[in-house]
C-alpha cells in the first residue's frame, strides 16, 4: 500500500495537483463518492472497486494539498477504532459508547 500511495503522490506532484485548491478536491471527492454510491445501488462490483480506488486517490491528493500525510491520517483513524467494542444492529456496527 505504501508504494502505491507514493506513486499517487508522485503522479499528483508531476501534475501540480498537490498545490491545487483543496476546495476543488473536496468536490472531486463528492463526485467519486457519488459514483461509489451508484455502483452499490446498481450492484456493479467493477464500478465499486474502481470508485473505492478513486476515493483513495482523491483523499491522498487532498491530504497533500492540506499538508497532511494520508498514511498518518489512516494510522490516527485506526488507533481510534482498533480497540473499539460494540455490536452489529441491523447490519450496522454501533460502538459501545452509543449503545443505550
Amino acid at each position: 500500500m505504501h508504494v502505491l500511495t507514493e506513486q499517487i503522490k508522485l503522479w499528483a506532484t508531476d501534475r501540480n495537483l498537490h498545490q491545487a485548491d483543496p476546495n476543488k478536491q473536496i468536490l472531486k471527492l463528492g463526485e467519486e463518492f457519488g459514483e461509489l454510491c451508484e455502483g452499490m445501488a446498481k450492484g456493479n462490483s467493477e464500478q465499486v472497486k474502481d470508485s473505492i480506488g478513486d476515493v483513495y486517490v482523491v483523499l491522498t491528493i487532498l491530504s497533500m494539498q492540506l499538508g497532511l500525510d494520508i498514511e498518518e491520517c489512516m494510522e490516527l483513524a485506526y488507533n481510534e477504532i482498533k480497540d473499539r467494542r460494540g455490536k452489529m444492529i441491523n447490519g450496522v456496527f454501533v460502538k459501545e459508547s452509543d449503545l443505550v
